[in-house]
């Protein structure tokens, strides 16, 4: 079972038909929308500030997600794909984003809607990275127009059917 716990008054908040891997851990002010996966090894530790997650939205295997008091909190929209072991801390992630694997996002940066954050980017605190582009390196930079945004949202799609096959299989 999930480690859920409540931190300093908060209790996490899950949404209806979500996923929760049985070894994930989430803690304190944490809202979780509805339809959304969270996959084997994930911390999502609202304890030092928010963390909002909206609908159909996949959180992969390793991630970490956390903010900084006082200075962050961390808003991720509908539909959104946050590859195994990537890290996202107190930035904002608009809807219809892929963050890939191994990726992270840092205080206060914001990826707009229809963007794709390549594996192993570091989006640096306080930048944006403007919506219909491919973001790569370290730091991420512009590398290409993302003409389609068909691969984001597959992978959502995708993941609402394993999130289902899991759910109905009591895995």
């Amino acid at each position: 079972m999930a480690i859920i716990k409540s931190f300093n008054g908060f209790t996490p908040r899950i949404g209806a038909n979500c996923f929760i891997a049985e070894n994930a851990t989430i803690i304190g002010e944490v809202e979780i929308g509805d339809n959304c996966s969270i996959w084997y090894g994930s911390v999502l530790r609202g304890d030092a500030g928010a963390i909002t997650i909206g609908n159909n939205t996949n959180v992969q295997d390793g991630v970490v997600i956390h903010s900084s008091e006082g200075v962050s909190t961390t808003i991720i929209g509908n539909n959104v794909t946050i590859g195994h072991n990537a890290i996202v801390h107190g930035a904002i992630i608009k809807d219809n984003v892929l963050v890939g694997m191994g990726s992270t996002v840092l205080d206060n940066a914001v990826v707009e809607s229809g963007s794709i954050v390549a594996a192993n980017a570091l989006v640096l605190g306080g930048r944006t990275l403007e919506s219909g582009f491919i973001y790569a390196g370290v730091p991420a930079t512009k590398v290409k127009e993302l003409k389609n945004s068909e691969m984001i949202e597959q992978s959502a799609r995708n993941y609402i059917l394993l999130k289902d096959q899991y759910l109905e299989s009591k895995v």
